[in-house]
């Protein structure tokens, strides 16, 4: 009779555990991760992301056409943009957004800023790289609600080996890195590249 009261009061001790440590552990996850996630943007926030990614297409097609006099004005248009989003939206969600998105924000906007001073086509294109490096996870981490946008991979851009990405809001590659009027290839390599994901 002892050894069945103690069986039985091991697995009570077990389950009260179990009850304590796991499911609770568990239950506190699932309201944490649906913190983080802003379900629906207002229109002022989605309208100011469209007119920044815009100004980021007005400034890749520049370098589609390697017209760097162009590419300095709509850097400056794109700066213009970023200081104008409405990001109040995000304080409704965890500060570990809001500071993520800052920072972010922060990155894209200090290289953008690093490329008016340039004077050589491919070093603003190494600056645009970086700004579309930064712009792709800012896109992810605000779950992004307008149209599909694809991030476009070239595996030559700067050399063979040396690849760089872009975001498109067509299907259709037309690469800034080498673009229409590249010393070498000439026109030949402005389709080079392919589709990597699809923001949508």
């Amino acid at each position: 009779m002892k050894k069945v009261l103690a069986i039985v009061f091991l697995a009570a001790v077990l389950f009260a555990l179990y009850w304590v440590f796991f499911k609770k552990s568990s239950s506190t996850n699932s309201t944490q991760t649906e913190a983080i996630e802003v379900k629906k943007h207002t229109s002022q926030f989605n309208e100011s992301i469209t007119s920044m990614l815009n100004k980021y297409f007005d400034l890749k097609s520049a370098f589609v056409d390697s017209d760097t006099v162009r590419v300095k004005s709509e850097t400056q248009k794109f700066i213009g943009a970023i200081d104008s989003l409405k990001i109040d939206d995000l304080k409704k969600d965890t500060a570990t957004i809001v500071q993520t998105v800052q920072a972010q924000l922060s990155d894209i906007k200090s290289n953008a800023v690093a490329l008016l001073p340039e004077t050589d086509i491919t070093e603003m294109r190494q600056d645009f790289r970086m700004i579309s490096e930064n712009l792709y996870p800012f896109l992810k981490t605000i779950r992004y609600e307008g149209q599909p946008l694809y991030w476009d991979n070239c595996p030559m851009a700067f050399g063979e080996g040396k690849e760089a990405n872009w975001l498109s809001n067509t299907k259709e590659i037309i690469n800034p890195y080498l673009g229409k009027d590249h010393p070498e290839y000439k026109a030949t390599m402005l389709h080079c590249g392919e589709i990597k994901d699809t923001i949508k």
